[in-house]
């Protein structure tokens, strides 16, 4: 006669997902990192602009590129946070610097991770764990909202847990916020708690897990200017420097804000009434 808990666990595994065979990393430089079943999808093309086209983050690029070819070269490296105004080149400047890093021969591997996909970071730190490629780790727009606890999955890859964070992984963020938490939830957290200082400490710290923090601040006028003249003489676009100024600075007021994405966008209108491909 079967034990009725060998008929149960046997069912259990025809239901379980058929393992996924281990990703091909020689498939592609990018990958982005789906659940449901799980697996990496190769990214033939990553959509991005040269780091030499970024304007007015000279510091953030530096340090960032620098801390990046430590790592790409097998030595220690910081977790980075890209934080600060929207639209200034934050993810811009992740995907920038690793194709900066691929055009001086080293490797390192860029995985995209959705926010909403942090809970199953733990699965995805397994397969890259035991590769012998490097890992950028990189997740945009990163934050949490009041009743999110997506955040203490993010731990893992911060820390690591027990076994400590792969030697072959770094986690690279951009958010809005330096300390990924709405500034109300903090306050009110502090303010509603018997003890204020550990009811906050564990979401404000958090950041603190970060080793490099780059901020990222508005773009003056000379900047915007600079950045949309840049992307004319990269792509082949001819303007006189008046008429680009008239026209830049009337677009940027139109849209109620100055900033690389706002460039960018003129510069797009600009390329298509010139009829030049970008």
């Amino acid at each position: 006669m079967i034990d009725p808990m060998e008929r149960i666990a046997a069912a259990l595994e025809r239901l379980a997902p058929a393992p996924q065979p281990a990703p091909d990393f020689d498939a592609a430089d990018a990958f982005v990192w789906h659940v449901g079943p799980d697996h990496l999808q190769p990214v033939p093309e990553v959509s991005r602009v040269p780091v030499d086209l970024l304007v007015g983050v000279d510091r953030s690029r530096d340090t960032l590129l620098a801390n990046t070819r430590q790592f790409a070269s097998g030595l220690p490296a910081n977790n980075a946070l890209l934080w600060g105004a929207r639209g200034m080149g934050k993810s811009s400047l992740v995907k920038a610097v690793h194709a900066a890093i691929l055009a001086e021969g080293q490797s390192a591997k860029l995985v995209e991770l959705q926010r909403e996909d942090l809970p199953s970071v733990a699965r995805l730190l397994n397969l890259l764990r035991v590769s012998s490629h490097r890992f950028i780790l990189f997740c945009d727009d990163l934050s949490f909202s009041h009743d999110d606890q997506h955040y203490k999955s993010l731990k893992a890859v911060l820390d690591g847990g027990v076994e400590g964070r792969p030697e072959n992984v770094v986690f690279y963020a951009t958010s809005n916020r330096r300390h990924l938490m709405p500034r109300d939830m903090i306050e009110n957290e502090r303010s509603s708690a018997i003890n204020p200082s550990e009811a906050v400490e564990e979401k404000v710290s958090l950041s603190d897990r970060f080793g490099l923090w780059l901020g990222f601040h508005p773009c003056n006028q000379d900047d915007y200017l600079a950045m949309i003249r840049g992307y004319c003489d990269a792509y082949g676009v001819e303007i006189d420097d008046a008429t680009l100024r008239a026209e830049a600075i009337e677009w940027q007021a139109t849209r109620g804000s100055r900033s690389g994405r706002v460039a960018w966008q003129y510069f797009t209108d600009l390329a298509g009434r010139r009829g030049v491909r970008v």
